[in-house]
């Protein structure tokens, strides 16, 4: 029994945020059905690329759901919606604020039929604050909260992180928002409202920022590879590529000198004898660094630096990041059937479990592919369900 097989979700989220939050909890067991639109579903079933006429954007981040679709435009279809919602645990949203008023499926009139509903929107701004109406997106977040402005190299333009990180950091927020008020639901009986905002959900993360800023008035600057404090704790070249090194703490960086290149010199440098001042002429410290890296290759240095204990690793691309024999030994690379698209590979679970291992229960659906049987469920009669699908209420 997987830790959350007790719950049961409506998911009326599309794209990535809320979807990838649904994903999670449906790994840890919950019962997940996707209430997705008649025309065409979640929007990213039309993003590619494409196995077969099935997008493999929407099959790996939709496994252990059920698709059912509703036209919510459609005061019986959203009658199937409101019975669904009395027997449901949690509903995740991702509308613009205000959508679901006018759909008249918002919190407050699903607390009206089931006052212990959890009830999750994500949003780009939030419900509420002058910026509420905007619309919000993963790189329009990264612009607004500083992130972008403190990524890339100095003085040249500013980049973004090569994943969508805040789209991916407000489906985690609601993640653990969620299973929070489940908590608290066990112990009261009482639901609430959870309101996340994709513009701020990255802003706790900035910890050692805002120390600098809230302390000293320090506005961070874009730093490559280079970390604000600590050095040398960033990209090194050696003789065929770049490694990352990581020394930092003082430990870290006297066993790099002895063990590692050979230059326990380095030690008595007044420019290099504490992390403060390493940090400060990280300049001159990394081309003394890859003037002796550059004498052998990375699997030399690598090699030395896991002997010496000191934190060190090569720079993968995705495609030798999905051949680590590390990943591949703990799981990460899992492999699924689809009835369309057949057996394609997917990113395993990053938790491990020792009494409840999450698994993957079924692919990402096919678009309303389990309508009939959760309409069923709710005690729908075949010829109901005819009906409503041929005056367009559900596909």
């Amino acid at each position: 029994m997987l830790p959350l097989s007790n719950v049961k979700i409506l998911d009326i989220s599309q794209i990535m945020a809320g979807p990838y939050c649904t994903m999670v909890l449906g790994d840890l067991g919950a019962e997940v059905i996707k209430v997705e639109k008649a025309n065409g579903g979640d929007d990213s079933r039309q993003m590619g690329p494409y196995v077969n006429g099935e997008s493999t954007c929407f099959f790996q981040i939709n496994r252990n759901k059920k698709s059912i679709s509703l036209n919510l435009k459609d005061e019986r279809a959203r009658d199937v919606f409101y019975r669904l919602a009395l027997d449901a645990d949690v509903i995740v949203e991702n509308y613009r604020p205000g959508v679901t008023q006018s759909l008249q499926i918002d919190y407050e009139t699903i607390r009206a039929l089931n006052p212990g509903i959890i009830y999750c929107s994500i949003s780009g701004y939030g419900q509420t604050g002058p910026s509420r109406n905007k619309g919000g997106f993963d790189l329009v977040a990264q612009g607004m909260s500083g992130l972008m402005s403190m990524t890339g190299e100095p003085g040249k333009r500013p980049l973004k992180t090569g994943i969508a990180v805040y789209d991916i950091g407000a489906g985690l927020t609601a993640i653990y928002s969620i299973l929070a008020a489940y908590i608290h639901k066990q112990g009261t009986g009482e639901g609430q409202h959870i309101d996340i905002a994709i513009t701020e959900c990255g802003l706790p993360w900035f910890a050692w920022e805002a120390a600098a800023y809230f302390a000293e008035g320090t506005v961070p600057q874009p730093t490559g590879s280079r970390h604000r404090i600590s050095a040398p704790y960033q990209a090194v070249k050696a003789r065929d590529g770049y490694l990352m090194l990581g020394c930092a703490n003082q430990r870290t960086w006297e066993r790099l000198c002895r063990d590692v290149i050979a230059r326990e010199d380095l030690l008595g440098d007044e420019r290099f004898v504490t992390n403060s001042d390493r940090a400060r002429n990280v300049e001159a410290l990394e081309e003394i660094l890859e003037a002796i890296l550059s004498q052998q290759p990375m699997a030399h240095w690598l090699g030395l630096c896991e002997t010496a204990g000191v934190p060190a690793g090569p720079i993968n691309d995705f495609a030798q990041a999905m051949h680590d024999e590390h990943y591949l030994e703990r799981g990460m690379v899992q492999e699924v059937s689809h009835p369309v698209i057949g057996n394609m590979k997917t990113i395993g679970f990053p938790a491990k479990f020792s009494r409840t291992p999450s698994r993957i229960r079924r692919p990402a659906p096919l678009f309303a592919e389990h309508t009939d049987e959760v309409l069923h469920e709710i005690g729908m009669t075949g010829e109901d369900i005819s009906r409503l699908r041929s005056e367009g209420c559900i596909r």
